[in-house]
């Protein structure tokens, strides 16, 4: 393969493993969860290694959020409970006092932090749990792909950052080392 075409190739590579962004992987995945379970809301939560804090790291809502579910994500203590508990959690639906119906389950990743995907907006059963459950193991397998080509980006560049400008004993326009 001539020198140009290795870069070629090289460029294509990283182009291709470089079109997926996690923060567009995330949201679709939010959605997909959402449709999946038959419900308006779902999202994400970050826990960190310690299990001390928990952060919505993406939520996805309907437009105006009708049920004020990221306004009862921040105030209810929702999050303090995910960062304690590393199992599924499952609250139940009373619009009465402002519960909306959450479920949430933990993606099997094997990272040190703990990421749970969650839905709301309505009651849920085992059914919902089972299915969610399985959901999160799709989507942690999606994230770590993710989190893969993003490493091999940066490791496909590199390489590419200490290249030659020509390689050696190769003449220009040729492939071949004359023999």
């Amino acid at each position: 393969m001539s020198y140009n075409h290795a870069d070629a190739a090289m460029r294509e590579l990283i182009a291709s493993f470089s079109c997926l962004e996690a923060v567009d992987l995330l949201d679709r995945l939010a959605r997909t969860a959402a449709a999946v379970t038959g419900t308006a809301y779902a999202g994400f939560v970050r826990v960190d290694a310690l299990r001390l804090e928990a952060d919505a790291i993406h939520t996805h809502a309907p437009p105006g959020d009708p049920q004020r579910v990221r306004r009862w994500l921040a105030e209810s203590g929702v999050l303090k409970e995910l960062a304690t508990v590393p199992a599924t959690v499952r609250l139940a639906r009373d619009a009465a006092v402002g519960e909306p119906g959450f479920l949430a389950t933990p993606l099997p990743l094997a990272t040190r932090d703990h990421t749970f995907v969650w839905v709301a907006g309505r009651r849920f059963g085992d059914g919902d749990e089972h299915l969610l459950s399985r959901f999160a193991t799709a989507a942690g397998r999606a994230l770590e792909a993710a989190s893969g080509l993003e490493a091999a980006v940066r490791l496909l560049r590199g390489v590419r950052a200490f290249r030659p400008a020509q390689p050696p004993n190769l003449p220009v326009g040729g492939d071949r080392i004359p023999g």
